[in-house]
């Protein structure tokens, strides 16, 4: 694939909701955003469900989904009976929109705020860094990526800690001569804040003013989430459930599972669920029954409606409700660890996303998330 004429980058902007955005335009926050919005293209799109991180962020950089590119969550259980993170780069089973303009001569970098996301980012020969770890990453020419920032590189759980993505990635392109970039922001902010609240106004301000940095330096930009968010009053926890009526042979898998526990405690509104075959229909008949189940899928069904790699999903896939997270045991998951009530995502109710283009497109009705480089690039 060619390299684009005009420098082009795309933001996930990680969990920004559009009531986020809706909010922050009422408000006169966030003009630069509202300039994009108004001269520009402002569609909602829809994302990959599950509505988590890992799926989402590869269905945009390979415009594809889940069931071609094989990463249908965060987190699942593999044919060995192992709980395995998907997070490297030999789950793939599609190659990136990023490798392929590299391989076509394209100076390519992606930049993620969380490390997880970089072997996938990187995969087929991207250089890749993250904002988690810049000051132990190295980039041939430049040298330790964090020096080309002149600030303290902030904590994974720290409000501006996207927004030090953003600066290394403006920073490091310079020095690269990036044509396409990629930067993948966290949503720690929005699983603390909601829209209006102190934390939040902060994170976005300062977003909209990195966004006008990177237009005022000339790049075509766009903006897409990967997933929404909501408050999340009520906690099923389905394992407990199971265990009660004696399934204790089914095993719940949280697909929303990663290292930042702080942000969500592993609590999210979708789940797979694997059970033996006397008892699948049993334990789909309890779940189904479970305060704030919206629907449970078998695994054929969730594959072809949800997009989804049949083999890396469960015997069941369970979607909540707006107001419900799904866990497992109640004794397995620690909110304490919290900062805040519990905000999360993982369902239908979290799959309506903004989509920002700093130029007029003329977009489908049903456009998805991974779309947006089609969009830019004609991919």
């Amino acid at each position: 694939m060619q390299p684009p004429r005009t420098r082009t980058v795309v933001v996930c902007i990680d969990g920004v909701d559009p009531r986020y955005l809706e909010d922050a335009f009422a408000r006169e926050l966030t003009p630069r955003l509202r300039e994009l919005s108004e001269h520009g293209t402002y569609v909602l799109a829809r994302s990959q469900l599950p509505s988590f991180t890992n799926p989402n962020n590869v269905s945009i950089v390979t415009g594809e989904p889940a069931s071609v590119h094989g990463i249908p969550g965060n987190h699942y259980l593999d044919g060995g009976d192992e709980e395995v993170q998907l997070v490297d780069p030999r789950f793939l089973r599609a190659e990136t929109i990023l490798a392929r303009v590299a391989a076509g001569g394209g100076r390519v970098l992606a930049v993620t705020t969380k490390e997880k996301l970089r072997g996938l980012l990187g995969a087929g020969g991207v250089t890749a860094v993250s904002a988690e770890r810049a000051d132990e990453q190295a980039v041939d020419g430049v040298g330790v990526v964090a020096e080309l920032v002149s600030r303290r590189k902030p904590g994974i759980y720290d409000w501006d800690c996207s927004h030090y993505a953003l600066e290394l990635g403006l920073a490091l392109s310079a020095r690269l001569e990036t044509q396409l970039l990629y930067v993948s922001l966290t949503d720690f902010v929005q699983h603390s804040a909601a829209p209006g609240e102190p934390m939040s106004d902060l994170y976005l301000a300062r977003l909209d003013e990195l966004v006008g940095a990177y237009l005022d330096d000339g790049w075509r930009v766009g903006l897409v989430a990967d997933h929404g968010m909501n408050p999340k009053p009520q906690v099923t926890y389905l394992g407990d459930a199971l265990d009660a009526e004696g399934l204790r042979s089914a095993r719940v898998v949280l697909p929303i599972t990663d290292p930042y526990v702080v942000h969500h405690a592993a609590l999210g509104s979708a789940c797979w669920i694997h059970a033996e075959p006397d008892e699948l229909q049993r334990v789909a008949e309890l779940v189904a029954a479970q305060p704030g189940v919206d629907e449970v899928l078998g695994r054929d069904q969730a594959a072809v409606e949800l997009e989804l790699p049949a083999d890396r999903i469960g015997d069941l896939v369970v979607l909540a409700d707006a107001e419900t997270a799904l866990g497992r045991r109640r004794a397995e998951h620690d909110l304490g660890a919290l900062r805040g009530t519990l905000r999360s995502h993982g369902g239908r109710h979290e799959q309506r996303v903004p989509l920002l283009l700093s130029e007029r497109i003329d977009v489908p009705a049903d456009v998805r998330n991974r779309d947006v480089y089609r969009l830019l690039l004609g991919a």
